[in-house]
């Protein structure tokens, strides 16, 4: 699987509807899950879990846990549901995955993530990856860096996504984790020159393609967070740029009309409209009338009888605005 181009999995955000949705801006692009926690996976409704539409792929499972027989068994579920590539969840600095010991916390913890990769890889044929941070509280040297990988990486991990900050597990919330530690690029690009037989993906801070290029000059890959969500058309070159897609790029109007199918559907199968449109509200991001499209689905989209025709009246409200 290419990964020189992803999209961060993020709790809330990066559902089956957004994926969906990024999908139909680049083909190529990988798209990672929420995290689901290997206790959800194992004993809770799967098909809402783990459900996919195949146009989806290429896509990652992220699976939050720290128990390697836990993981295994989540792992070999998640593959019968077609999936890619699995990743384990070792960034997470939330406080609900604080309790469970998992996430961030088994930064501390490299023998037993090592253990965990060992028992996942054993389970599944796909790649299994790691989300990591470049530490955790004061466990935040190079050296210790240095050690978690090569650890990993000694139980068979050859692709690991860092995160280029380091997580702090109490007195930081988990938007505050992403914004005051400060990023340092330079040590994910010194991991590839010490490792350079590993992948090595690099995730924080990037908010442009201009910016993956420049990472992509030291790394293997670039994964792009919260810009991908709250600005989604800047995949809309990506398939040009990374890829050599020879299609030309889709416009932010056809996407729309493309969605509203599959929107069809989901109503028609008992779902409402604003599970799906919230996800679009970026769509029209830095555009003349953005400000309307966005304005215009929040105060329309959760009534009950909203349909589709809510995204096609947001295109009516705001085209004086495109057309100034």
């Amino acid at each position: 699987m290419n990964r020189t181009i992803s999209v961060a999995p993020m709790m809330d955000w990066t559902d089956r509807h957004d994926r969906y949705f990024l999908r139909l801006i680049s083909h190529h692009t990988v798209l990672y899950t929420e995290m689901v926690t290997t206790g959800a996976v194992i004993h809770g409704n799967r098909d809402m879990l783990l459900g996919f539409h195949k146009a989806e792929h290429p896509l990652a499972v992220q699976l939050g846990g720290g128990d390697p027989d836990e993981l295994a068994e989540a792992s070999r579920i998640s593959e019968q549901f077609g999936y890619d590539e699995i990743n384990l969840n070792v960034g997470c600095p939330s406080d609900r995955v604080q309790r469970g010991k998992i996430g961030a916390c088994l930064m501390a913890e490299p023998e037993l993530v090592a253990a965990c990769i060992n028992k996942m890889q054993q389970a599944v044929k796909v790649p299994v990856t790691v989300k990591c941070r470049t530490g955790v509280d004061d466990l935040d040297s190079y050296e210790h860096l240095t050690r978690f990988i090569d650890t990993v990486a000694t139980a068979g991990c050859k692709t690991f996504i860092i995160h280029a900050r380091k997580a702090w597990l109490s007195g930081l919330s988990p938007k505050q984790n992403r914004e005051i530690p400060p990023l340092h690029y330079d040590r994910v690009y010194q991991i590839k020159q010490d490792f350079p037989e590993l992948e090595i993906i690099i995730n924080g801070g990037v908010v442009s393609l201009q910016q993956a290029q420049d990472h992509l000059q030291y790394v293997d890959g670039v994964m792009i967070g919260r810009e991908a969500y709250q600005n989604p058309f800047i995949l809309s070159q990506v398939d040009q740029m990374f890829y050599g897609d020879q299609r030309a790029p889709v416009d932010r109007e056809s996407v729309v009309m493309a969605m509203l199918p599959y929107i069809d559907r989901h109503l028609a199968n008992g779902g409402k409209l604003n599970q799906v449109s919230r996800h679009l509200l970026g769509m029209f991001h830095a555009q003349p009338g953005g400000r309307l499209w966005r304005r215009y689905i929040s105060e329309n989209a959760n009534k009950p009888e909203a349909s589709s025709q809510v995204l096609l009246d947001a295109l009516k409200a705001m085209s004086p605005a495109m057309s100034n």
